[in-house]
């Protein structure tokens, strides 16, 4: 059965992808002084920096309105089921946007398909389950048990990030700047993760950004004996060279058969700052 794949603009996706699997994204909002831009419609990932890079402020960003999913959906052929990735829930309102958007066109006509996952996570993580969902769509595995394998691997997903800066995180309030301080005179990185709540947590601070990616790769085998068979997803932020020797490491540790370095967006570059890296695969079952 043909469905339409949708995303919101929580994703980080490799060049094309959308195009080329015919994916529907419903892109965030980015609030500057100067007004609020729609993130890779009317402001690409380059403008964005530039105008960070103007401010001492961060820039604030929005979920989709109800509204926005309730059109995007609506322009679907209603005889095409949906299935929507949506940004964990427990760190923005898009996934309870989504479900208030579907519920509305449902009342009007309830007849419609309209899937909605929780990812529970974020950038190269929503990547990684569109990519998995795209592999069973090509296989032409049934709607429904396209639906169910994609919360399944919505559980599994492994979600790691490494911040070469904590600078951004004390403009946006995540870091009080006392301790950021402190961070930044031991020259102290931080490794956090996406939690299974689909939170952002600080999973360890360690003093030198070396020491840091290291440890990074090594986080990966706690999760996952082998990534043969798998697929690894990485974004970085502005740091494309370092991002491809971390791959090379992963490669050769984890032997991994499909890998994808793409561009952060602006909704984890925002706090991730410039030189964050974050990782996507999916861990053994257990």
């Amino acid at each position: 059965m043909s469905f339409q794949l949708m995303v919101d603009g929580g994703v980080d996706l490799p060049q094309g992808f959308a195009d080329k699997f015919n994916v529907k994204t419903i892109p965030l909002n980015i609030h500057f002084s100067d007004g609020v831009y729609k993130a890779g419609v009317d402001l690409t990932t380059e403008q964005f920096y530039e105008k960070l890079g103007d401010t001492d402020d961060l820039a604030k960003t929005s979920a989709p309105s109800p509204n926005d999913f309730y059109e995007a959906f609506k322009s679907v052929d209603p005889n095409t089921p949906i299935l929507l990735l949506s940004l964990s829930k427990n760190i923005s309102a898009t996934y309870q946007n989504a479900v208030i958007g579907r519920d509305t066109l449902l009342e009007e006509d309830a007849n419609r398909q309209i899937e909605i996952v929780n990812t529970t996570s974020a950038s190269c993580g929503m990547a990684l389950l569109l990519n998995e969902a795209i592999k069973l769509k090509m296989k032409q595995f049934d709607f429904q048990d396209i639906v169910k394998q994609t919360r399944q691997n919505a559980e599994r997903t492994v979600t790691l990030f490494s911040l070469r800066t904590v600078e951004n995180l004390i403009k946006g309030g995540r870091l009080d700047r006392f301790r950021g301080a402190i961070a930044k005179t031991l020259n102290i990185k931080l490794l956090m993760r996406a939690s299974e709540e689909g939170e952002i947590e600080v999973t360890e601070k360690i003093r030198g950004e070396k020491k840091a990616l290291r440890r990074l790769v090594d986080q990966i085998g706690e999760y996952t004996k082998s990534l043969e068979g798998k697929t690894i997803v990485m974004s970085q932020s502005r740091c494309e060279s370092k991002a491809k020797q971390i791959m090379d490491q992963i490669r050769e540790r984890y032997h991994q058969d499909e890998e994808y370095i793409v561009e952060m967006g602006p909704l984890i570059a925002n706090y991730a700052g410039e030189g964050g890296l974050v990782i996507s695969f999916l861990r053994d079952d257990q």
